[in-house]
């Protein structure tokens, strides 16, 4: 008779802890119970002062306009896939997180797509490439980024174009000295600096079909000619003039071939 009792007692206390559970994780996860409308929607962008495609006021008009910004809304009307689903569709979003908060507030939480150039080319097609070979829409970002011009279609772009701005942008000097990568008709790769009134000539980036070999192969092609090229900014044009050059080409790899200016 104990036994039953104390069993009894086991189940009953089991249910009752059940039900404890399961009304809070209720309770935590419907914040109308405490705050039926949200109160608060807090927006944050990481990198928003360095990449500055996205701004508050931009995802606050992307949400409006789908009517999925949460302020005011009752706390049980809002989804946060919803919003995370619609701001992903953004282009300039990396990831996107949405939480809603016991005390009425939502929290949004933004990821940025990093631009690395920006393409104009011989088409007239403008846009931006991300660090993983995405294209981006041209839009009002100011920041500093080389621009490459030429003969780059967008197959050209993601493939080859993108690992070659990534190397430059490895090397705080070049970062700042590269201003312009232009692609010729035969995919030759030209360079053209803010120091100095000359257009550096790398040959054209090595090929393959192989995306991590070519990965390896632009970055070992990128090494090498900017090594020869630092050289030769120091115990060349250091001495002659930096104005003394109109083209320094550097395909081949035992020497460099440069032309005078008129």
């Amino acid at each position: 008779m104990k036994y039953k009792l104390k069993r009894a007692l086991t189940v009953v206390l089991c249910v009752a802890l059940a039900v404890y559970v399961l009304l809070a994780m209720t309770s935590f996860n419907n914040p109308k119970d405490t705050y039926p409308l949200c109160t608060k929607v807090v927006i944050n962008i990481e990198d928003e002062s360095t990449n500055g495609f996205l701004s508050a006021a931009e995802i606050k008009r992307i949400l409006e306009k789908n009517r999925l910004y949460p302020f005011k809304k009752r706390m049980a009307d809002v989804n946060p896939r919803d919003i995370e689903d619609k701001l992903k569709d953004s282009p300039f979003v990396k990831t996107a997180q949405c939480y809603k908060t016991k005390d009425g507030c939502v929290e949004i939480m933004i990821t940025q797509r990093l631009p690395i150039v920006r393409v104009k080319n011989s088409a007239g097609d403008d846009y931006y490439l991300d660090d993983h070979g995405g294209i981006m829409p041209n839009s009002n970002y100011t920041s500093d980024l080389i621009i490459a011009t030429g003969y780059i279609s967008k197959w050209y772009a993601r493939s080859y174009l993108a690992n070659l701005a990534i190397e430059i942008m490895k090397d705080e000097f070049w970062r700042n000295q590269i201003v312009q990568i232009n692609i010729l008709p035969d995919l030759g790769v030209e360079l053209v600096p803010r120091v100095g009134e000359h257009i550096v000539y790398l040959g054209t980036l090595p090929q393959t079909k192989y995306i991590n070999r070519r990965k390896r192969l632009t970055a070992e092609f990128v090494e090498t000619k900017l090594d020869r090229l630092a050289k030769f900014y120091k115990y060349g044009l250091s001495k002659a003039g930096w104005n003394k050059y109109s083209y320094i080409d550097l395909e081949f790899d035992n020497q460099i071939i440069c032309k005078k200016k008129k």
